[in-house]
């Protein structure tokens, strides 16, 4: 059975944006809930401006606690820039990301810097972080459509892409991140990417805002990718997009791939108990397209063995 890698972004990803403070215990077990179901890759916080993202605030805190406890678990950190390198260095992180936007007026909106200044600044945290021997991972945001310029061009995201991988990036994230692609976008982009970036170290970032995720996934696969970020009980959003639905959930994700041949080594009922925890601290109902059906199996096969 073909392995595929899933990175669950939850911790970082999903909480950013949430309304509800998360306390960096309640970080913790969510974590330490999705390492027990057998995931294998995490990306845990973000070294970014706790004015700008209070939720991220405890970045230092968290990652020297999930470094003394977590010693087989892959952590990585979001680190944007230089001044959020040193900050990731100083915690201890192993592995971090940086998040370049394949659009002008992205930049802008989001960063107050222009396209050209943000291809600078992934590069300088790149080579930087390549020569304290960190991980590396780059994200490439709105790779398929941008909330204000409309679609992005197959050659703009491939040039950024090359840039990328060339600066240093270990793996290169496709990031769906208003969720608008379909799948035979997903398809032929992928495939195309898969040109200029080893297929080995590309990886796709999927949002379900439209409902496609879990087809996008497999058109996806169908392209050669096996690197995978998800968010458990699809918690997340864009906050460029109102009402975006959230990241692909990673029960979602994982029920496709083994229904589909493909091993990812997580456990989905133990993967279920990551989803109650976060249902608890976020005080509202999470849970993926699957989840109903997955939490009714649960029960059925808990009632069956207790007879």
């Amino acid at each position: 059975m073909e392995a595929i890698h899933i990175t669950d972004v939850a911790p970082r990803d999903g909480l950013q944006n949430q309304s509800v403070h998360v306390p960096t215990q309640a970080k913790l077990k969510l974590i330490e809930l999705l390492s027990n179901a057998g995931v294998s890759s995490v990306e845990a916080t973000s070294f970014v401006s706790p004015k700008a993202v209070p939720q991220m605030a405890d970045a230092t805190e968290l990652v020297q606690e999930l470094s003394r406890v977590f010693e087989n678990l892959r952590l990585s950190v979001l680190a944007p820039n230089l001044k959020g390198l040193e900050r990731a260095l100083a915690a201890g992180a192993k592995e971090i990301a940086v998040v370049l936007s394949a659009t002008e007026m992205m930049n802008q909106k989001n960063i107050n810097m222009s396209l050209d200044a943000a291809i600078a600044a992934s590069e300088q945290t790149l080579h930087r972080a390549r020569d304290h021997g960190l991980r590396r991972r780059a994200y490439i945001a709105v790779a398929f459509e941008c909330p204000f310029e409309g679609a992005t061009g197959l050659d703009r995201t491939m040039l950024l892409a090359k840039k990328m991988l060339e600066a240093g990036a270990q793996e290169v994230v496709i990031a769906d991140t208003i969720g608008a692609a379909a799948p035979l976008d997903v398809k032929e982009r992928m495939s195309a990417l898969a040109e200029v970036v080893p297929v080995s170290q590309l990886a796709i970032h999927l949002h379900d805002t439209r409902g496609m995720a879990v087809a996008n996934a497999w058109a996806a696969l169908e392209a050669g990718i096996r690197r995978f970020d998800s968010s458990v009980g699809g918690i997340g959003g864009c906050p460029f997009a109102p009402g975006a639905a959230g990241n692909l959930a990673t029960e979602d994700l994982v029920l496709m791939a083994g229904q589909c041949g493909f091993d990812t080594g997580i456990d989905l009922n133990l993967l279920l108990d990551a989803v109650d925890f976060a249902e608890g601290v976020l005080e509202r109902p999470l849970g993926g397209r699957s989840s109903a059906w997955l939490r009714r199996r649960r029960a059925r096969d808990t009632s069956a063995s207790a007879s």
